[in-house]
């Protein structure tokens, strides 16, 4: 063999054997430093988060799994837990979250740690770390705050400064986790698949105050797709197709919303022994913007700027076979309803558009369905909230809405909440459009076997002053050519004419125009009493149609004392009543 080639192959044999020899030597560093700093390392993670939380978390983990090489760690079998004792202790001196968090996942990644960075200096730099398919339980406790104070809470970096210089994370990726809410002991709702990003966090003496940062990240993003849940009273499902927010844009965005009915209308109302409102609800979006995300963690109060619905479809059935309930819904007025949310609330305005509403009644008498339809409802309700110090210098929210009544006759109305009166009180005040009064008869002979013959509204003027007892205003109904015929169904159903009734009614009962010629335009003064039963939209509407009725001629509507309470068994025989009328009419 030439003199040449021994000498490469001599080269390459100790090139190899230094190579193998430093693999071995680095790889044997790497295991006996992976050793030492493996209780190193578990001990610093636990005390950090112990100390960093104030004592208020424990970190505890059945193994890690440390690559000295690439930086990377692995912690099996996590769980993060607060100490009862702890939070108690807090709430006692006011200083407790109003969250508090259990999280437990099968595998904790951390990639690219610099572990020498960390020993020698004392800064702590991560790329990222990664949980996968975790359990997140959020528990809202109501707590008292300390609001009077001079103690200056400190930093998250003024409490590890001691033995941490700076903690820089690229970022932080929740991946496909199961998410419940908690009030207390109570679960109140649960998401799966939701995903959480949180983009450069960083703590050291400088970020400590930088106000772009939200808990000390760039941003945190989170999505969740898919929400699928049935209501407790198994009525309804409940489905979202997307929810989004991010915190450092302040924004919330809920995409396809839907309320549904898991009964078709006339089997859903009577599977309740008196009436109740079926609703069938669609709204594509859903968005808040301008939300305090650090308010609503600290104190659960949700604070925005805006919120927007729309589009969306709202459908209202009743069924008036059945009883009425018993219930007083002055309760479920707006701003009543407002007062009895158990979480402050502040949202400066409300935006609806192209929100479409169809109120169905079925009247037992004509076996028909009448539908009134309220197309694209649009505009703004300002001033909604609860927060009793916004109502000391601010106490009334303000709606101005735009609809059109089926389809046609443009209506705007003005509402004037009082938040903070006793008895609910509001006033209203709208204008209605020219249109033909025809496009009533799909309602008016359904539900009052009233069919117009001709007619067209000038212009409707209201002005109403309101409370949970009842209302009191004018009315300004302009209209000309007024004739209705009035209806009656034969042995088959068939609706006909009652001649001699609608001539009468026609020529005698009722005005045919406002102005009549060579007067001025009557106006009607009303005062309406509610009945228990009542809801707040039915006093709106009522009220005004009580003073159409008048100016009409056909006098006061005749206000029916509430009926007294109906026991269970009557409830249930009449129930019962209306399922074989349902039945007989399947059958003919």
């Amino acid at each position: 063999m030439p003199a040449k080639k021994r000498n490469t192959k001599k080269i390459l044999g100790w090139v190899g054997g230094i190579f193998l020899l430093l693999v071995l030597l680095i790889g044997g560093i790497a295991i006996y430093l992976s050793a030492k700093w493996k209780p190193l390392l578990t001990e610093k993670i636990k005390e950090g988060v112990y100390n960093s939380s104030n004592h208020l978390y424990q970190v505890d983990f059945k193994d890690i799994h440390l690559n000295i090489v690439t930086g990377n760690v692995v912690l099996d079998s996590i769980s993060l837990m607060p100490d009862t004792n702890v939070f108690n202790q807090l709430k006692a001196v006011r200083k407790a979250p109003t969250h508090l968090f259990r999280v437990k996942l099968a595998h904790l990644k951390l990639s690219r740690i610099g572990i020498l960075t960390a020993y020698f200096d004392k800064k702590i730099k991560i790329n990222t770390i990664q949980l996968d398919h975790p359990s997140i339980d959020m528990i809202y406790h109501k707590v008292p705050k300390k609001i009077d104070t001079t103690e200056v809470e400190k930093t998250l970096y003024q409490q590890i400064s001691k033995s941490i210089k700076s903690i820089r994370i690229g970022g932080i990726n929740v991946i496909d986790a199961d998410f419940d809410y908690y009030s207390g002991l109570k679960k109140l709702n649960g998401v799966k698949h939701l995903t959480i990003n949180v983009k450069d966090i960083l703590v050291d003496s400088l970020s400590q105050y930088d106000t772009t940062r939200v808990f000390h990240a760039k941003n945190i993003g989170f999505e969740s797709i898919g929400y699928k849940s049935t209501t407790k009273d198994k009525m309804y499902t409940i489905t979202v197709d997307t929810v989004r927010g991010s915190l450092s844009k302040k924004t919330l965005n809920v995409l396809g919303v839907k309320l549904t009915p898991l009964y078709p209308d006339l089997t859903f109302s009577r599977k309740y022994n008196t009436q109740k409102d079926r609703y069938d609800i669609k709204f594509t979006e859903i968005n808040l913007t301008g939300v305090d995300f650090i308010a609503l963690n600290n104190d659960g109060n949700l604070h925005a700027k805006r919120l927007t619905i729309g589009p969306g479809k709202v459908a209202v059935f009743l069924n008036r076979e059945l009883p009425p309930s018993n219930i007083d819904k002055g309760r479920n007025y707006p701003h009543n309803a407002l007062k009895r949310l158990s979480i402050e609330t502040l949202i400066d305005t409300l935006s609806m558009h192209k929100v479409d509403i169809d109120y169905t009644e079925y009247n037992p008498k004509t076996k028909e369905r009448g539908t009134l339809h309220l197309t694209d409802l649009g505009g703004k309700i300002l001033n909604i909230t609860n927060d009793s110090l916004r109502l000391v210098k601010k106490n009334h929210a303000y709606a101005d809405l735009t609809t059109h009544v089926m389809g046609t006759g443009k209506l705007n109305v003005k509402i004037d909440f009082n938040l903070t009166d006793k008895a609910a009180s509001f006033s209203y005040v709208g204008h209605v459009s020219p249109f033909n009064l025809k496009v009533l008869n799909p309602l008016s002979k359904s539900l009052g076997l009233v069919s117009i013959e001709d007619g067209n509204v000038k212009s409707v003027d209201f002005a109403i002053s309101a409370n949970e007892r009842g209302s009191s205003g004018t009315v300004k109904f302009a209209y000309n050519d007024l004739k209705i015929n009035l209806l009656k169904e034969d042995e088959n159903g068939v609706k006909e004419k009652k001649g001699l009734l609608s001539f009468l009614a026609n020529t005698i009962l009722i005005k045919n125009d406002n102005p009549t010629k060579g007067e001025a335009l009557r106006t009607s003064n009303v005062t309406f009493v509610r009945v228990p039963q009542a809801s707040f939209f039915n006093l709106m509407w009522k009220s005004v149609f009580i003073g159409i009725r008048e100016t009409v001629g056909i006098g006061v509507v005749p206000i029916k004392p509430m009926e007294k309470p109906i026991s269970s068994k009557k409830a249930e025989r009449l129930k019962k009543r209306a399922e074989r009328r349902a039945e007989r009419e399947k059958n003919q």
